[in-house]
């Protein structure tokens, strides 16, 4: 069985249309198992209930920020391997330097193509 059969991700985005973007093109890579919250601490309740392999998040929310949702996963005894994926649309030096002393397993800066997408997570996983 692939991986892209198995693998869980869970797509953390405020605006909703990133998030349905995000999941289209996740299952256009035949990525079946993917769940979504349009916040940090949504993110962390879902996850308590529902673990996944893979977080993608985007950087700029309200309440709980992308590196505020990393910080929070590395430190949780349950969550602290789940593979993380930063989008932003600021690329800004200083937020992947933070993003990376964090724990950050990749990053990707928007707007991005399909196939961008796909290295980066490819990069984290292995093959899809």
């Amino acid at each position: 069985m692939a991986l892209r059969d198995q693998i869980r991700i869970m797509v953390v985005d405020d605006m909703s249309t990133s998030r349905g973007i995000v999941s289209q093109t996740l299952d256009g890579f035949g990525i079946r198992h993917v769940s979504m919250a349009e916040d940090g601490a949504s993110a962390l309740q879902l996850l308590a209930k529902a673990p996944v392999h893979l977080v993608i998040s985007d950087y700029n929310m309200p309440n709980m920020d992308g590196l505020k949702l990393l910080h929070n996963l590395r430190g949780g005894a349950k969550t602290k391997g789940i593979g993380f994926i930063l989008i932003t649309g600021r690329a800004e030096q200083q937020i992947i330097d933070y993003g990376r002393k964090l724990g950050m397993n990749n990053y990707l800066k928007k707007p991005f193509e399909t196939q961008d997408l796909r290295k980066c997570i490819e990069t984290v996983v292995g093959p899809l």
